[in-house]
């Protein structure tokens, strides 16, 4: 009994500390809803620089913003949707290939995408300084890829995956059978698609198309890059170049709201799809068998599907190995050898951090759930979806608090000196990633097996880690290399809290493309698709297993 007492105790902790880290993080960068305006000081310039930004950028950020998710939503749930119809309802050459090959660009950070097309495609590029030599033409021959268009290709060929992955789901496990009988009753193959297989994807494809505009509103390094005046690149210059913090915070609290209205669009759509039984899922897998493609035109369709693999992974990483040989310039290995323990050091701590955790929340919602263990477990999934220049703002506000009292000022050397902070930030976003992995693993462990033990006289601790644990291992090793890889590609949040000295791969290679170095950006770029490649294989080694 004490021992169960005990683990209850401290599983408890676990769980409220994570919660509380996730939520005060969130609070400190809403100063609208606060009073952090008044304790920081926010003296009259600032106060009516918000005023003046209203009348002046803020309506250029919010339309920004807002065509670039209209752009990024209708093509990724047209080129998701479109990818995922046809690897599951036609059969051609090179289909299995494809059907795992369609993942790969999930292993490129969009930024690494931008910097290789716009070496390839911008006016002195080789590309068009070729075809100017071939055809004698004078001028561009197309737009500027730095521009709210190219942000619209690069993210929608690096987010498709999302939709596609959640479509072609949807379409094994739910909508196998009415389309088995759609096709039995004669019904053409365009009509099974328009009339069964989409509008029962609908769901996927919003929850897809809102984890992607999550991905899209959060990142950083394509906005700048491009020069695309969106709500994240707004906060960075509000903080780094306006000097004023508060309205870096009063922007966002507007980005905040916008996240978490994805995020509730986001969970209604997952919660409105059914899935069968594994053993249904099975039967209704042999029961569809796609359609073989008439004649000469499996290979179209071969081409087709391979284009967006081609355009996502396969041309950024040549454009990006290329430069990488041509370029006599490149930094030292030395320095690229440090660049790489720096961040493959602040990758396995957070990512130990963040499962250790994960696994005792997911041992307190398991063994003793109550009301309270389910909102804290909802408060930490809500940290996936901040984006980290929210969770920079919420994070550095206080700090700068703490700057003006000396008593606080060693806390804040400490934290800010010895990347305590970095980690934090870390783990308020990607504790959310180890928590749905182990989650994913305890509804595989059948709640007959906790009563058994029961019975048996093994409870509390002892179940959690005679029990439990052997069987959550496979979760808890796809929980590490997740939470590892999103780490290493971290841009945000790595590129202002970072100690001095303490650059990662993911800086680095933002800084020397920025300086239009892309020969030297092109190491590091390549060793994050390298280590990107980690969950794409894990996720279609676990589709294989399952299928």
């Amino acid at each position: 009994m004490t021992e169960h007492r005990l683990s209850r105790n401290n599983v408890l902790l676990g769980t409220a500390l994570t919660a509380g880290l996730v939520l005060l993080t969130a609070l400190l960068a809403w100063p609208s809803l606060s009073i952090w305006g008044a304790w920081l000081g926010v003296d009259a310039q600032q106060a009516n620089l918000i005023g003046h930004m209203a009348s002046t950028v803020l309506p250029d950020y919010a339309w920004t913003s807002l065509w670039l998710c209209l752009g990024v939503g209708v093509l990724v749930a047209l080129l998701g949707s479109a990818t995922a119809v046809l690897v599951c309802l036609f059969n051609f050459p090179g289909r299995a290939w494809l059907e795992w090959a369609l993942l790969l660009p999930m292993a490129m950070p969009a930024y690494v995408v931008a910097y290789a097309y716009t070496d390839f495609l911008q006016y002195s590029g080789p590309l068009q300084t070729g075809l100017r030599q071939i055809g004698g033409w004078q001028g561009a021959l197309w737009p500027d890829i730095r521009s709210l268009w190219g942000a619209i290709l690069v993210f929608t060929f690096t987010l498709y995956p999302y939709v596609y992955l959640l479509v072609k789901t949807a379409l094994r496990e739910q909508a196998s059978r009415p389309i088995e009988a759609a096709r039995l009753l004669g019904a053409s193959k365009a009509r099974q698609i328009t009339t069964i297989a989409l509008p029962m994807a609908r769901p996927a494809i919003a929850a897809g198309v809102a984890l992607a505009l999550m991905e899209t509103l959060a990142d950083y390094g394509v906005s700048s890059y491009f020069g695309v005046q969106s709500f994240t690149a707004g906060i960075y210059k509000a903080w780094l170049s306006m000097d004023a913090p508060w309205v870096a915070g009063q922007l966002a609290s507007v980005l905040l709201v916008v996240v978490l209205l994805l995020l509730q669009m986001e969970k209604r759509a997952q919660s409105k799809q059914r899935f069968y039984s594994q053993r249904s899922v099975d039967r209704l897998a042999d029961a569809q068998r796609p359609d073989q493609a008439p004649h000469g035109r499996g290979w179209g369709l071969l081409a087709l599907g391979t284009l967006p693999v081609l355009l996502g992974f396969v041309l950024p990483s040549a454009i990006l190995l290329w430069r990488w040989l041509s370029d006599p310039q490149a930094a030292s290995w030395q320095l690229y050898l440090q660049w790489g323990w720096n961040s493959l050091r602040l990758a396995g701590i957070t990512a130990g951090l963040a499962v250790a955790l994960a696994l005792l929340i997911g041992a307190r919602h398991r063994l003793l759930p109550t009301v309270l263990s389910r909102w804290m477990t909802r408060i930490i999934h809500l940290g996936y979806a901040i984006p980290g220049a929210v969770v920079v703002v919420g994070i550095l506000l206080p700090l700068s608090l703490t700057q003006a009292v000396a008593s606080l000022q060693p806390l804040t050397a400490l934290l800010t000196t010895t990347g305590v902070a970095l980690v934090w930030a870390y783990l308020v976003r990607f504790t959310a990633v180890a928590l749905q992995s182990v989650e994913s693993g305890y509804a595989r462990i059948p709640g007959s097996l906790d009563e058994a033990s029961r019975t048996l006289g093994v409870q509390g601790w002892s179940l959690w880690s005679q029990i439990h644990l052997p069987l959550l291992r496979p979760s808890a090793v796809a929980a590490l290399l997740l939470v590892f890889v999103d780490v290493m590609k971290e841009l945000p949040a790595t590129l202002v809290l970072r100690p001095f000295n303490s650059d990662t791969l993911a800086v680095v290679a933002y800084q020397l493309a920025r300086d239009e170095r892309l020969g030297e950006a092109a190491v590091p770029s390549l060793a994050l698709v390298a280590f990107g490649l980690i969950p794409v294989l894990l996720l279609n080694w676990q589709q294989r297993r399952r299928h």
